[in-house]
């Protein structure tokens, strides 16, 4: 799956939507050494100030762009060498749906990249199936259709859940093991998940960027493959704190996400439990076809060489807290 090219130079423009997120801090740095110009393409350049520490002076610049508006979008891309698109939302709020966030603002990108002739970079998730029950695992599938349709060699790559210092996962379940007696084990915790480390993601785009890696569909987990329960245990080990692993039913645990969908940021949804019912791993065809983190060259990280690095801070007594070792 590995193509030779040239690694961008300072002449090149990357135009990056989403950078100043959780996957975009480790995009960007990642790409930094090749010292290509980077266009950070946000709704809040304001709030992308920590962006500039990761490059050389002049080397990032944040720009305003919102992808439910087709000419910030292509303003955003002009003269742009190789265009990245990261953006993605867990759960629906306002005018932020997953039908304008993922489907129209994922064919604006496109067609802006198309139009500017630029390379296209398009991260989504496994799972993405545009006759899947849940809407999030759907309006990705009708993302990826877009993107395909406006830009048939564009690389496409399909992550499991990421995690890191300051993912939306580990640290949520840690939260809630501080104050909560229970952990919920929705669906009984059966479903397996591939969590995959964002700087491992990061590296896969790099490659992209760089001209490494062929066209096509890639999914992205990572060393190790575990259930729902299992993770909860994990993160009640690496926090060291007794806490009630809870089954929860599909169906409970949906009437619970209808409740909790109303807050700014919610936990659960219904859409996020119906996710739940189906396996989140890379599938047996991206492994024979070697469309993976192993056939573009990139040996993941395990959680345990990581996840325990941040999850400490949520000990009784935090870094004071004499450490175990999950070997």
């Amino acid at each position: 799956m590995a193509m030779s090219s040239s690694t961008p130079g300072s002449d090149s423009l990357v135009t990056i939507f989403g950078g100043s997120g959780f996957l975009g801090r480790h995009v960007v740095r990642a790409l930094a050494p090749d010292r290509a110009r980077m266009r950070i393409a946000v709704r809040r350049p304001d709030l992308a100030g920590h962006l500039q520490p990761l490059g050389r002076v002049g080397q990032i610049h944040a720009v305003q762009a919102n992808l439910r508006n087709a000419e910030s979008v292509e303003a955003a891309v002009r003269d742009a060498d190789v265009v990245i698109n990261l953006v993605g939302i867990l759960f629906e709020h306002g005018k932020q749906s997953f039908e304008a966030v993922h489907v129209e603002g994922a064919a604006n990108v496109a067609r802006a990249a198309a139009a500017q002739g630029a390379r296209l970079i398009h991260v989504s998730a496994i799972g993405a199936d545009p006759d899947s029950s849940a809407l999030y695992a759907r309006t990705k599938g009708q993302a990826e259709a877009a993107v395909r349709a406006a830009v048939p060699d564009a690389i496409i790559l399909r992550p499991s859940v990421i995690f890191g210092p300051d993912d939306a996962f580990f640290n949520t379940f840690a939260a809630m093991a501080r104050i909560a007696p229970a952990l919920p084990l929705i669906g009984g915790g059966r479903t397996r998940f591939q969590p995959v480390y964002g700087g491992d993601v990061a590296e896969a785009v790099h490659k992209a960027v760089a001209g490494h890696v062929t066209p096509g569909v890639y999914e992205i987990g990572g060393p190790d493959v575990a259930t729902f329960k299992e993770l909860m245990q994990l993160v009640l080990d690496i926090t060291q704190r007794k806490r009630l692993l809870l089954p929860v039913p599909f169906w409970a645990a949906k009437m619970l996400g209808a409740v909790l969908q109303i807050l700014p940021t919610p936990p659960l949804t219904p859409d996020q439990v119906e996710l739940l019912k189906t396996d989140n791993v890379v599938s047996e065809a991206a492994i024979r076809e070697n469309r993976t983190l192993a056939g573009l060259g990139i040996e993941p990280h395990t959680m345990a060489a990581v996840v325990p690095s941040y999850l400490w801070r949520y000990r009784k007594s935090g870094q004071f807290t004499g450490r175990r070792s999950l070997a």
